[in-house]
């Protein structure tokens, strides 16, 4: 295998786990300033609120829970969790190859 080829799937796999790293990340934001109860009319947090609810969309109240909190740590959490297992078995599969 040539160097380049190696080059450029090493580069491409690092940008998927950062880009998978991302998505968790703001997923797991959402999930601490909901438990900590963030000011909901701030803008950072309406944000981070809008992108969360956009990624996890497909998760979004897939548990039924009765408390709230709960329903947003499993919906959330699960789609945070499942971007960073196939972020990461994407890459690791580009880089082998």
């Amino acid at each position: 295998m040539s160097p380049g080829r190696r080059t450029r799937g090493n580069s491409a796999a690092q940008i998927i786990v950062v880009i998978a790293d991302v998505m968790a990340l703001i997923l797991g934001l959402w999930i601490l300033m909901y438990l900590l109860d963030a000011n909901r009319a701030n803008d950072l947090v309406q944000f981070v609120h809008d992108v969360a609810r956009w990624l996890a969309g497909w998760s979004h109240d897939l548990f039924t829970f009765d408390e709230a909190w709960a329903r947003v740590v499993a919906g959330y959490g699960l789609a945070a969790v499942v971007y960073l297992f196939v972020g990461h078995a994407v890459a690791g599969r580009l880089r082998r190859y």
